[in-house]
């Protein structure tokens, strides 16, 4: 078995070597620029750890596991422009530093590329791979027109934020370790069960996402808390601290979403603080991760081939608060 670090570097050596057409030069160089732009690596090594936990070549994993990291890069193009972000990765965003018609049409090619990239994968498991990276990729997009949509409702439900977070970030943990599951020839009940321990472990990892940005050290974080309280952003905490407040503490919350000076991280904090939001919260993620856990139970396989998922999982979840 690989650990996740050589995974990381496999891929990290891969991503300089796929080649883009050099014409027209504003369309393609954008792809190597975000590309090469860094970062964890950790869904495109998912298809890999998936595909090496039930004993499959890696190697040839690889073209979907660049396929994924090549969609997700397409995202976070399209992110940065809809949040009008000026940096990723403390560089110029695409749509900066090419302009936004570029960086829209540089998008759009690095879905034909990550198809051609899916192609590459053995013809006889080829239906089963493009049906679970489109299911995906349209998954995640599905998301985040549902994001977009909360930020002018006022009525978001519990489970409709579940939902969102679920297509918005979580298919595409699911995805990528099926696809790694695929290219390994598991069974297709296994199949199922590790895009069940991803999707679950995806909600998990947002929940505590959003209790980390109330809660979490800003140094060991990597991002400065509350701002999701900033920006009014609908969360699970707000969302249930909404559900239980009294109607003189509705009133204090609603003198909030106007305040813009640097007492509303502070007061809202009270408010989750005087409910225990965090506490509730924090059941609510480790629900999910049971659930994730509960499915990779379910994958009959030696425990020392779930060994480095599991050490990932664990360190994923255990990030400091």
């Amino acid at each position: 078995m690989h650990t996740v670090y050589e995974l990381q570097q496999l891929i990290e050596k891969a991503i300089p070597n796929i080649k883009y057409p050099s014409h027209p030069k504003n369309l393609y160089e954008p792809l190597t620029y975000i590309m090469n732009l860094g970062g964890k690596r950790l869904r495109p090594a998912l298809v890999l750890i998936a595909t090496d936990m039930f004993n499959g070549d890696i190697m040839q994993a690889m073209p979907a596991a660049l396929a994924i990291e090549t969609f997700h890069n397409f995202t976070l193009i399209h992110d940065d422009i809809m949040d009008n972000a000026p940096l990723r990765r403390g560089k110029l965003t695409v749509h900066e530093k090419w302009g936004t018609n570029n960086a829209i049409l540089s998008g759009d090619v690095m879905m034909v590329e990550a198809n051609k990239q899916l192609a590459q994968v053995d013809s006889s498991i080829l239906k089963d791979v493009l049906n679970t990276f489109n299911a995906t990729a349209q998954g995640v997009c599905e998301g985040q027109q549902l994001d977009m949509e909360f930020e002018t409702r006022d009525n978001v439900s519990i489970p409709e934020y579940i939902d969102m977070i679920r297509l918005k970030t979580a298919v595409l943990v699911g995805g990528a370790m099926k696809l790694g599951a695929i290219i390994a020839r598991a069974t297709p009940e296994h199949a199922e069960r590790i895009y069940d321990f991803g999707e679950n472990l995806g909600i998990a990892f947002q929940l505590q996402d959003d209790i980390l940005d109330v809660y979490g050290d800003p140094e060991k974080f990597g991002k400065q808390v509350g701002g999701d309280i900033k920006s009014n952003k609908k969360t699970f905490l707000l969302l249930s601290l909404q559900q239980r407040l009294s109607n003189q503490d509705q009133a204090i919350l609603a003198d909030q979403f106007a305040n813009e000076t640097d007492s509303k991280v502070q007061n809202v904090t009270n408010l989750y603080n005087q409910y225990q939001i965090k506490e509730l919260a924090t059941a609510e993620m480790q629900r999910y991760l049971t659930k994730a856990f509960d499915a990779l139970d379910q994958i009959d396989i030696p425990e020392s081939q779930k060994s480095q998922l599991i050490q990932l999982a664990n360190e994923l979840m255990n990030r400091e608060r």
